[in-house]
């Protein structure tokens, strides 16, 4: 139905835990007063699950404790005194680790989430529109959002709050796209059903994703060889056995170097261990600080850490939750998994199988591999993030959108708004969530991901808030300011 002129109007394409957040902050920033009308874009059938939380699959687990999610910032126990009061977990008792800490299914968290925005949706201040969004275009200082179900909507504000794109197929198997046996995105449902009991497998990829997949075949039965490869042979580390406060500083003298920081790092971890810290408590420090280090670095040394450095941050950073570890730590002790540090030189079907040639790390020879199904569990594929969806393509194309020069997300600014090619900072087009981590830095995990969704949320308001009383809001098209750093 048409929304009336005299009501702002703030969409956002996107409806997974970012999306409804931003949606959750800017509707409770208003109080009492009149707020605007919120439409959110997103075609999966509830808001706040999206990709990570939008899951069937058992052993899909949240990877932190439960008292460490949740939608508010400053209510930190939200999550789980919503879990007692819904006795969410009386079905799952391998929900709690060996010291009774809950790790729910990642799909109870998406439950929660959308219990929050229930209220605001029953009351009409949200909109969830049930659709993917094709087309936006800017007409008269408005944003023109055009999605699939034909109802073309007008908005004064836009959030861009959708996902990663999913792993770019590596060259290498391309020749053997076509087999249902390769599975080039495993978080599809049911992306793991061609796989049998007895199929020996190549995971492609050793991150959250691919331990994912590990635990989810032996809970199925798996029973084949199973070789995971990635370039440096890495694999998800788990929790520390015991809870540990955050040890070391990073911001008193910061580092102006990729080079300078990973040293201090080192250099924490050994002192950490020599007082019976472990050094999770070295990584807590650095995670808890790392926006306001990401700031104080240049984009050539930010570039640096990403090329060189961000796998061994994610494998420590990304910490798989203790069933999921376990899973993989008993698939290693009975033979069933190798890690191998390799990547995929050829690939090619055969009657008994996939034939494939890896390139071992430091090997001189080829190693050759016969399984029976590939997974592909790389991570997104940031470089493809602007053609990852059409509506992202026509911004790119008319200049609106741009990637980030760390090879992180879009470009955008510090208040989260988009920066074109040109350096102008768009003032009502604002990007939330990891596609903004090129910017901010560490914005992966939740905690950080609900902050940010507040800072949109705060600054959509503030421009809300500007606007003459019960009029559209008009705010100016363009804001230019000097480059960021």
């Amino acid at each position: 139905m048409p929304f009336q002129k005299s009501v702002p109007v703030v969409g956002i394409v996107g409806g997974g835990f970012t999306g409804a957040t931003v949606a959750l902050h800017l509707a409770n920033t208003f109080g009492k007063r009149k707020p605007p009308k919120i439409v959110v874009f997103e075609p999966r059938e509830r808001l706040g699950a999206g990709l990570a939380y939008d899951t069937a699959e058992p052993v899909h687990r949240i990877n932190v404790p439960a008292g460490r999610m949740s939608a508010y910032p400053d209510d930190p126990e939200s999550f789980t005194r919503w879990l007692e009061k819904t006795d969410a977990l009386v079905d799952d008792p391998e929900a709690f680790s060996a010291d009774g800490t809950p790790f729910p299914r990642r799909a109870i968290f998406g439950r929660y989430v959308a219990a929050q925005l229930a209220p605001l949706l029953s009351s009409g201040i949200v909109e969830h529109r049930r659709t993917t969004v094709s087309e936006i275009a800017r007409d008269a200082g408005r944003w023109i959002v055009q999605p699939q179900d034909g109802q073309t909507t007008e908005v004064d504000i836009l959030v861009v709050a959708v996902s990663h794109p999913s792993p770019s197929l590596p060259r290498s198997l391309r020749a053997i796209a076509s087999h249902p046996k390769l599975i080039g995105d495993a978080t599809r449902p049911d992306a793991l059903a061609p796989i049998e009991p007895s199929d020996r497998v190549l995971v492609v990829g050793n991150g959250l994703t691919a331990a994912d997949v590990i635990a989810a075949l032996r809970r199925r039965g798996h029973r084949g060889a199973i070789t995971a490869i990635s370039r440096r042979g890495l694999r998800s580390r788990g929790h520390s056995k015991s809870v540990q406060d955050p040890f070391g500083d990073f911001l008193d003298h910061p580092s102006p170097t990729a080079s300078h920081l990973l040293h201090r790092v080192r250099q924490q971890i050994a002192a950490a261990v020599r007082a019976g810290f472990t050094w999770h408590a070295v990584l807590d420090t650095v995670r808890s600080q790392a926006q306001t280090i990401w700031a104080g670095l240049p984009v050539a040394e930010r570039r640096r850490i990403v090329r060189h450095l961000r796998p061994f941050w994610d494998v420590h950073r990304f910490r798989i939750a203790p069933q999921v570890e376990h899973a993989l730590d008993e698939a290693v002790e009975d033979g069933s998994l190798s890690i191998l540090a390799a990547s995929v030189l050829s690939a090619k079907q055969g009657d008994d199988g996939f034939h494939l040639l890896l390139r071992k790390r430091h090997a001189t020879e080829p190693m050759p591999l016969v399984v029976d199904a590939v997974v592909v569990t790389t991570g997104p594929g940031h470089g493809s993030i602007l053609q990852s969806q059409p509506f992202l393509s026509g911004l790119a194309e008319n200049g609106l959108l741009t990637l980030c020069p760390t090879g992180l997300g879009i470009l955008n600014d510090r208040t989260a708004r988009a920066v074109t090619a040109q350096g102008e900072h768009l003032e009502t087009l604002f990007i939330a969530g990891p596609l903004a981590r090129g910017t901010v830095g560490e914005l992966m995990g939740l905690p950080q991901v609900t902050e940010h969704a507040v800072l949109v949320a705060q600054q959509v308001a503030d421009i809300l808030s500007a606007g003459p009383t019960g009029d559209p809001v008009k705010p100016a098209a363009f804001k230019k300011q000097a480059a960021l750093p």
